[in-house]
């Protein structure tokens, strides 16, 4: 079964800001604490958490929009790779991340779920708040 996962979050930085982070890899690593490979370039490789995510950019709109074909070590083999799609969006001098994933596997679709606000929204909101 394909699955979706959508959520939103707000966070204490500029749009812009908040898609820059996402994208350079040492301010990746410094919010996740994990080391990760990421570009904006379509066909940049991705991967993070010590490869246990991987996968390549297929679309950016600078400040606004990424797009990247993502997996888990938890997909298998014939499960096709999930889309993630993260569009970023001004609030104010706050920015909103709007996430969709689909086509995350049943066996994964709760780990996915709840790693996005454990493994990135609450260390996000973290970092930021020590900046």
């Amino acid at each position: 079964m394909s699955n979706v996962i959508k959520q939103s979050v707000t966070l204490p930085a500029p749009a812009r800001d908040l898609y820059a982070m996402y994208l350079t890899a040492k301010t990746h690593r410094a919010i996740t604490g994990a080391k990760v490979v990421i570009g904006a370039r379509r066909g940049s490789p991705f991967s993070a958490f010590d490869g246990m995510l991987h996968g390549r950019t297929l679309h950016t709109v600078p400040g606004r929009l990424i797009v990247q074909a993502w997996r888990s070590v938890n997909f298998k083999k014939g499960d096709i790779d999930s889309t993630l799609i993260l569009r970023f969006t001004p609030e104010g001098k706050h920015g909103r991340i709007d996430l969709v994933h689909v086509n995350v596997p049943d066996q994964d679709y709760r780990g996915v779920m709840q790693g996005w606000k454990k493994y990135y929204w609450r260390p996000w909101r973290g970092y930021l708040a020590q900046r």
